[in-house]
């Protein structure tokens, strides 16, 4: 299936990109954009064209059903480790030090290269360790 750049794609991608390391619902996300003539179909239809392009991760919080998006299409996201609360949902960018010491890290001792294109590490953050 082929993807159409649309108005509304256009204004939905460019204020994902903004945000790219918020978590953010669909709803919080036509709230955002509701005086840009976006509609809440072309949201939902557009994540989902998003997500199956790769260029959107879908996340759950722990104990919700309430689903977030969060914009991977990047330069500063692409290619990144990436970090997940599994009681808020946050996700963060792992800095680059830190990533490639891990990778290089398990390709040694486990003789095992990562795909760091689709890489999520599950954890707690610090804010929700400290409630």
């Amino acid at each position: 299936m082929s993807t159409y750049s649309t108005k509304q794609r256009k204004i939905l991608t460019e204020y994902l990109a903004e945000n790219p390391d918020t978590l953010l619902s669909a709803e919080d996300i036509g709230d955002a954009l509701e005086d840009s003539g976006i509609s809440r179909s072309a949201i939902y239809r557009n994540l989902a064209e998003l997500e199956a392009e790769g260029k959107v991760r879908r996340s759950v919080k722990e104990g919700t059903r309430k689903v977030f998006f969060q914009y991977t299409d990047s330069d500063h996201c692409r290619g990144e480790l990436h970090l997940s609360c599994k009681v808020c949902g946050k996700t963060i960018h792992m800095d680059h030090e830190s990533a490639e010491a891990l990778v290089a890290d398990i390709a040694g001792k486990q003789h095992f290269e990562i795909d760091k294109s689709d890489t999520v590490l599950f954890g707690i953050c610090g804010n929700c360790r400290k409630k």
